[in-house]
This record gives structure tokens, C-alpha cells and sequence, in this order.
């Protein structure tokens, strides 16, 4: 159910991507007397694009802290279901919002962010009361992965809609399918496996002596050992940079397509997908292998998120700058789909790495660190329509360089602050946790404080 959801998360983000080159997309009208002239739904420039496809990181950016908080007080499952059924809810406005004005449309993205903004950070609070201890990985680059389903289905999806039935059928069918999982959603899912009739006996035992009864427990956030731990900003730098990457791939892939290597409206929708497909596939095996290297010790935790992050932004480098270079549309398409999907490894690696440091502030944690990465979800779109008013290659190469640049900050940053194991300063809300997983693991690679972690 949750990688359904976040299907749906990234459905609902990614579609207005393709929906807006057919929106803004020029065609012949024939009038009465015979004369052809050229004619678009919305006379929106470059610029006005890039505002429109940054709007909805406006509202997005303010309620990941919230979204923690929320999840980790009243329940993620509420959170996450209520985020998504409320998001669904107002794209089926889109059309009504675009028909009116430019600033009815920036709006009503907005407050989509402000809705789709928790859904990250209180999933956490979710895999807090769900997730053994060696199987976080999994389970959660499991459901992540669902975010690049919905991406490899919303975008050739809503490029056969708009070319067949209108661009307003994009906003209609992915909204429609939105309200139907939440209604399913809350339905099923439950808080925590003691409030859940579906699973047996056996299994709530294993992940409550695994984890704990954090049902049970009082939690107080720690907010000034949070915002001052390296090892947060270790993953508040992998998440700016990977999602600077990502959400100019979201929002500008099918425009760089049409633009620069000429596909068509059906063609971009497809071509657009192919990255997410591959990352599915790459998001699940990377967090199988993570949970295999750690659980039979060949690698710390640390190591293991050190290594698949770093791998993931290093290649990324290499494919785009090589991209940026390239007149062949084939290989172009080829290097950005290697690119893209390759950084599965980065994805799944510092979303997964707030369980390690606090399992019961991972979501207040993922909510710090998605509010500094949808900063690029605001500045990417915006600076990209300034930087390609003329739809040149060497202007889109500019922003290429750009991302490369972000990518390399992002990498040795994360090099050099990330932490793996259980912080001190969660271990007063983690005691079940400490009890079931060894605290020494990073001890050859880091001097830190996890030597006076004390045990009941």
C-alpha cells in the first residue's frame, strides 16, 4: 500500500510535466474562410513555465517538519493518506484553475505542496513501528520505488491524454485514480502491528521484539542535538543535491526532449519514463543488497551509505556531463536514462540512513531534511527557464553543468559527515532498539560518541 502511495505521490507531481508541453504547445487553427493560422491554450513564456512547475515546491517546503511532528504524534498512516487524498482532490481543479488565470494555477499548486509536503517525512513514523531492524532498507527502497512506478506511468500516460483526449484528462484520470487509493489506504492500513487485525500472531511478535512497542512510548524530540548532528547534515546535503538532480529531471526532462532533441508530444511522455523504470528495479536491489552487506557484516552501516550514495552521485556526473556533449539523440536519451536511474543508489540510501541514527526521530529528521531539499524543487525550474529562454543545446548544457556541480558538492559533504549508527542523543526514546542492534559497527572508521551509549 505504500509503494502505491507514493505511486501515486509522484503521479500526481510529475503529471502537469508533460500536461504543460501540450498546454503551452503551438497548432494550426483552419477558420471559416480558409486561413490556417497558429494558435496554443496558454501563452505562457519560459519563464512563466518555470513558475508555474516550481509552485508546487512553494507549499511543499513548508510542511515537511509538520508532516514528521504529525506522523509521529497522531499516526503517519492518517498523515500519509490524508496528504495524498488531498492532493488528488484538488488536481481534479486543475483545469478549472488553469482556464482562469496564470495566478489561480500558481495557487492551487501551492497548496498541493502544502498537502503532498508530509507524506515523506511522516512515512517514517510509519516504518519506526513497522520496520525490523535489518530489513529498513528494503522495506523502504521498496516503497520508494513505487514514487518512480507512478513517474513511469504518469508521464507516457499523460502524453497519450493530452494528445488524444485533451490536456485536461491528464488532471482528471490521475486525480480520480488519488481519491480511490486514500479511500483503500485508510481502510487498511493500521498504526502499528498490535492495531492490526490482517497480520498474524507470529509476525507482530517478531517485529515488536525487533523494535519494541514504540506504540507505547512518550516521544520527545531532541531538536537541538538534531539541527546541531553532523551526521543529519550529512544527509540534509545528499538530499539538496539528489533532489536538485531529481526534480530538474522531473520538471524539465520532457521540455529538454521536445526542445533540444526534437521528440514529440507522444514520444516525450514515454522517453521522459524510461529513467523510472529502470530506477524501480534499482531501488529494490539497493536496498536488498544494503540490508545483505550490513546484516552479514561485510560492510558497517556507515560504509554501506557512504558507498551506494557516493556511487550514485559520481555516475550521475559522468552520465550528464557526457549527455551535455552529445548530437546523437539515441545516446543522449540512453546516457540520461543510465543517469537517472542509477541514482536509486543515492535515493534509497539517505532516505533509509534517519532509521539508523534515530528510529523514533527519523521522521522529524527526513522532515529537516526534505525542507532544505525542496529548496531546489523552488530554484531548479525557475533558474532553468531563465537560463533556456533561447531552447539552445549550449544553454541546456549550462544547466547540466549546473546539476553536475551541485551533485559534486553533494558527495563529498556526505563523504565526509555521515554518520551510520545510533546517536546518543536518541538512545533515550530508542531503548528497545539499542537492546537489538550492536552500537559499535562504525568504531574502526568513526571516533564518535557511540562508545558511551550505555545499556540497560
Amino acid at each position: 500500500m505504500a509503494f502505491f502511495g507514493f505511486f501515486n505521490v509522484y503521479g500526481l507531481r510529475v503529471n502537469l510535466s508533460v500536461a504543460i508541453v501540450a498546454m503551452t504547445e503551438k497548432f494550426n487553427v483552419t477558420l471559416e474562410n480558409g486561413t490556417v493560422i497558429e494558435d496554443q491554450h496558454f501563452d505562457w513564456n519560459s519563464k512563466q513555465q518555470g513558475l508555474i512547475l516550481s509552485s508546487f515546491f512553494y507549499g511543499y517546503i513548508w510542511t515537511q517538519l509538520l508532516g514528521g511532528w504529525l506522523g509521529s504524534k497522531i499516526g503517519g498512516h492518517y498523515v500519509f493518506g490524508a496528504g495524498i487524498g488531498m492532493t488528488a482532490f484538488l488536481t481534479l481543479l486543475t483545469p478549472i484553475a488553469a482556464n482562469t488565470n496564470i495566478y489561480v494555477m500558481v495557487a492551487i499548486r501551492v497548496i498541493e505542496g502544502i498537502f503532498e509536503g508530509v507524506t515523506y517525512p511522516c512515512i517514517h513514523a510509519i516504518w519506526a513501528r513497522w520496520a525490523p531492524v535489518y530489513e529498513r532498507s528494503r522495506m523502504s527502497s521498496i516503497a520508494y520505488a513505487g514514487s518512480y512506478a507512478g513517474t513511469v506511468v504518469a508521464m507516457p500516460l499523460s502524453g497519450v491524454l493530452a494528445q488524444y483526449w485533451g490536456w485536461e484528462s491528464v488532471f482528471y484520470v490521475s486525480g480520480a485514480i488519488g481519491c480511490i487509493w486514500c479511500l483503500a489506504w485508510l481502510l487498511i492500513v493500521k498504526a502499528s502491528p498490535a492495531q492490526d487485525p490482517y497480520i498474524s500472531e507470529e509476525e507482530k511478535q517478531y517485529i515488536q521484539s525487533s523494535i519494541g512497542d514504540l506504540s507505547k512510548q512518550k516521544i520527545n524530540h531532541p531538536w537541538k542535538a538534531i539541527v546541531t548532528s553532523t551526521g543529519v547534515w550529512a544527509i540534509v546535503a545528499a538530499n539538496f543535491a539528489e533532489t536538485w538532480g531529481a526534480y530538474t529531471y522531473l520538471t524539465q526532462l520532457p521540455t529538454f526532449l521536445r526542445d533540444t532533441l526534437n521528440f514529440d508530444l507522444g514520444s516525450t511522455g514515454f522517453l521522459a519514463a524510461m529513467p523510472y523504470l529502470m530506477m524501480i528495479c534499482l531501488m529494490a536491489f539497493s536496498g536488498y543488497a544494503a540490508d545483505r552487506l550490513q546484516e552479514t557484516k561485510v560492510m558497517t552501516t556507515r560504509q554501506v551509505r557512504r558507498t551506494f550514495i557516493c556511487f550514485g552521485f559520481v555516475i550521475q556526473i559522468a552520465f550528464l556531463m557526457l549527455t551535455s556533449h552529445l548530437e546523437n539523440p539515441k545516446i543522449a536519451v540512453a546516457c540520461i536514462v543510465l543517469a537517472v536511474g542509477l541514482s536509486a543508489f543515492t535515493m534509497s540510501g539517505f532516505l533509509a540512513n534517519p532509521l539508523d541514527l534515530a528510529p523514533n526521530h527519523a521522521s522529524v529528521i527526513l522532515g529537516f531534511s526534505n525542507t532544505m531539499g525542496t529548496i531546489p524543487g523552488i530554484v531548479s525550474p525557475m533558474l532553468t527557464g531563465y537560463i533556456v529562454t533561447d531552447k539552445t543545446k549550449e544553454q541546456w548544457r549550462l544547466v547540466f553543468y549546473i546539476t553536475s556541480a551541485v551533485f559534486a558538492v553533494g558527495c563529498i559533504l556526505y563523504w565526509v559527515l555521515a554518520k551510520g549508527e545510533l546517536q546518543p542523543w536518541a538512545q533515550q526514546t530508542n531503548l528497545q532498539h539499542v537492546e537489538s542492534q550492536p552500537t559499535k559497527e562504525d568504531e574502526a572508521e568513526t571516533k564518535s560518541s557511540t562508545a558511551d551509549v550505555k545499556r540497560d
